[in-house]
């Protein structure tokens, strides 16, 4: 028991943090709400360092403590912290203003779950941590679109979920056990294996917006509050993905599930850039972009078990999607929701309106920023296992997308009077600090690549 604990000291941190945060929201204090949140956040990344290159679980296997859920605390604990500081500048000095923060870590908390899932509860425990949390911050200003949009996400969620765990009981009955590691005992019973594996896609997929499973995302990204649209294109969105992805190793390959990811795949990018090519909101133009982009981490999913690019590229994709797009949800928070409102920033705020352009290149994938590598080693991950086609269509809606991102780039340069826009100190900070990510990973990857094929 001491050795399982001492390996989960990172997760720890978070449950005590979020706790830490409510005690102090409950004290009404949201200033030292924040900073024990931000503090929290920071050691518990702090904590995770150490375990890197650690392979094992905990918990008789219950939970995992291996690269995909170290590197899922190394990602979105930061990235949770720029969520916040954003969501300081819509809620700051509300009545609610420290629960925000805490649901926020709770919330990451059930991230973190999902992406160390070595059991299949572990997979409801996680799925209904963020979701309660995040129910509760969309519908947060309390106004009708975004009850709304709360509404439509509670009810999309209960249902998905539902299906999820009805499948799961399949397998359970054919294996006789929870251990997500005991699925290939199931090898004779292919018929119970498929059935819940296309449940356990709906129940994460709904959480990662991939196609069917994304109505919720528009109407609940554009009427919450923005930092809380940001947060939900990010942290739950891979956290969920992890746990696919904890799922998809040990899953018989005869059962046909990857042709089953390469499917959504194609249904994901293609209808989410298509999509995002009519809208006038910005926010709902990010959130059928964050399903396209969904889209592009099955590539690498598909491949697992299979190539030994898969959990690379999947991570060096998560890493570069946090950054990219978190940075263009802080440039909306500064510019507006609408096209209209990006009109003549590149003359009001050139530098804001210059990252704004490095987070878009860096979704549709132009070298050398963070999102052309990630998509790069999942391109090459596809191809390994010889799904070359899938690859090329991947590419080709990458080439589609440029057209969606240049309506926002244009009203910045070709728009009428220059926009009046004021900048928040903290805005600004996250700007800055993501537009250095995508600039350093993209970098950083693309040099260590080059030398090891040298």
């Amino acid at each position: 028991m001491g050795r399982d604990l001492a390996l989960i000291i990172p997760e720890i941190a978070v449950l005590l943090t979020a706790v830490g945060a409510l005690i102090a929201e409950m004290l009404r204090q949201p200033r030292i709400s924040l900073i024990i949140a931000v503090i929290g956040l920071v050691v518990g990344t702090g904590l995770t360092l150490r375990l890197l290159g650690t392979d094992t679980t905990v918990f008789g296997g219950s939970f995992r403590i291996d690269t995909l859920s170290i590197w899922a605390k190394l990602i979105l604990l930061p990235a949770t912290v720029l969520s916040m500081l954003l969501a300081r500048v819509d809620v700051r000095g509300s009545a609610r203003e420290g629960t925000v923060y805490s649901l926020l870590i709770f919330s990451t908390l059930g991230a973190l779950v999902l992406a160390g899932a070595g059991d299949s509860m572990f997979l409801v425990l996680g799925t209904l941590l963020t979701g309660l949390a995040t129910f509760a911050l969309v519908a947060y200003p309390d106004t009708d679109p975004a009850t709304e949009a709360a509404m439509k996400f509670f009810v999309f969620a209960s249902v998905t979920t539902a299906i999820m765990i009805f499948g799961l009981s399949y397998w359970f009955g054919a294996s006789g056990s929870t251990l997500i590691a005991d699925l290939p005992a199931m090898d004779t019973m292919p018929l119970a294996v498929i059935l819940g594996f296309v449940t356990v896609v709906v129940g994460l997929g709904y959480k990662a917006s991939l196609v069917p499973f994304h109505f919720w995302a528009p109407d609940a990204y554009e009427g919450a509050p923005l930092s809380i649209a940001a947060y939900l294109s990010v942290v739950p969105k891979i956290g969920a993905l992890f746990a696919l992805t904890q799922v998809v190793r040990h899953l018989p390959p005869e059962t046909g599930w990857a042709a089953v990811m390469a499917g959504l795949a194609v249904l994901s990018m293609t209808y989410g850039y298509l999509a995002a090519l009519v809208q006038d909101n910005v926010i709902r133009l990010l959130a059928y972009s964050s399903i396209a982009q969904s889209g592009y981490f099955l590539l690498g999913i598909l491949a697992v078990g299979s190539s030994e690019l898969a959990l690379p590229s999947i991570i060096l994709f998560a890493v570069a999607y946090a950054a990219m797009n978190l940075g263009a949800f802080a440039v909306a928070a500064i510019a507006g929701r609408t096209l209209n409102d990006f009109s003549g920033l590149g003359r009001s705020r050139p530098l804001i309106a210059i990252a704004m352009v490095v987070f878009l290149l860096s979704l549709v994938g132009i070298p050398p920023l963070a999102g052309f590598v990630g998509k790069f080693l999942l391109f090459a991950a596809a191809i390994d296992v010889q799904f070359t086609w899938l690859a090329v269509v991947a590419i080709i809606n990458s080439a589609l997308s440029l057209a969606v991102y240049l309506r926002i780039v244009v009203p910045m340069y070709r728009g009428g009077d220059s926009a009046s826009v004021e900048l928040d100190a903290w805005l600004g900070f996250v700007v800055f600090a993501t537009v250095a990510a995508t600039f350093i990973i993209g970098l950083g990857a693309q040099f260590m690549i080059v030398r090891d094929i040298v």
